[in-house]
């Protein structure tokens, strides 16, 4: 066997790999092992269902990751311009400490 033969065989090992986890996830995740229809055509359809929902629900997470990076991604930045720490790492507001006064039972900000 050359060392082209090889490297191709090696190629269509993991791409099978790839294939036969998806029908092991399918199989776990979203019951394919428990498709028990007696014509072909139903069990193809049956088939082809599970994998749609295996495709929309890989879809979802992505959109939902999608989603909350660019919520903490802003939340980040707005938290950053607005009052805690600049981009030289100098605090902007230092003067939110609260301590007790103990003379009036209440609570003074410190200046």
């Amino acid at each position: 066997m050359s060392e082209e033969e090889k490297k191709q065989a090696r190629s269509d090992e993991c791409f099978r790999n790839a294939i036969e986890g998806k029908f092991g996830q399918a199989k776990r995740r979203f019951s394919l092992n428990l498709v028990m229809t007696k014509l072909p055509e139903t069990s193809e359809t049956s088939i082809a269902i599970t994998f749609l929902v295996v495709n929309l629900s890989r879809l979802l997470r992505q959109f939902l990751s999608l989603f909350l990076s660019l919520f903490t991604y802003n939340k980040t930045t707005e938290l950053i311009n607005q009052l805690f720490i600049n981009f030289d790492y100098s605090l902007n507001h230092f003067s939110v400490l609260k301590l007790i006064d103990l003379s009036e039972n209440s609570w003074s900000k410190v200046a």
